[in-house]
């Protein structure tokens, strides 16, 4: 799998573009054949805290995996355990949703699930069955613009908000980011 490495107030050198690498080769072994698409690593550091950011695109599905500590080469370490998890529990899913259709057409190798221990198993099946709505909120969307919605999202408090854009008429989501600026999702 190839990845895009690149740093942000950070100068990335050889070694730990090693060091990623070697690393997120142990993902390798997770697939029947190496995607074809490229993921994205970005190395950052902020007010002292080594960032590492890892994106996969993969068909159906996108694994993302952040840390942050005093070292960046244990934060390397954490995104990786961090990817291994997020891929054996797709996996499992997969696997469930193969039984269930009885087909037999998978993205992710045996042997990857071979090496996860009964205990990590457990944990997987544990964290799906935690996926539980407990709540529902309806409300009506009164079309705003950017600035409202985030005038909005500030006054009751939360880090993100759905609103109707007036501009686009379209559903949209503001959100605070970590370094406490702004995001805009919108549709594709």
């Amino acid at each position: 799998m190839q990845f895009t490495i690149r740093g942000q107030q950070i100068d990335v050198t050889d070694a730990l573009k090693d060091y990623v690498d070697k690393k997120l080769s142990r993902l390798d072994k997770y697939f029947d054949a190496p995607p074809t698409s490229e993921g994205y690593v970005t190395l950052s550091v902020i007010r002292g805290l080594h960032t590492v950011e890892v994106t996969i695109p993969l068909t159906g599905v996108v694994l993302r995996a952040e840390d942050r500590s005093d070292d960046m080469y244990a934060s390397i370490d954490a995104v990786v355990d961090k990817l291994e998890r997020q891929i054996r529990k797709h996996k499992t899913k997969l696997n469930r949703k193969i039984k269930q259709e009885g087909g037999l057409k998978t993205l992710i190798a045996e042997n990857g699930a071979a090496a996860t221990s009964q205990m990590d198993a457990e944990q997987v099946e544990y964290d799906e069955d935690n996926y539980e709505v407990v709540r529902t909120k309806r409300f009506t969307m009164k079309p705003m613009d950017v600035e409202e919605a985030i005038l909005q999202m500030n006054m009751v408090g939360h880090n993100f908000f759905v609103f109707s854009n007036i501009d686009t008429q379209e559903v949209n989501v503001v959100y605070k980011r970590d370094d406490g600026k702004y995001g805009l999702i919108e549709r594709d």
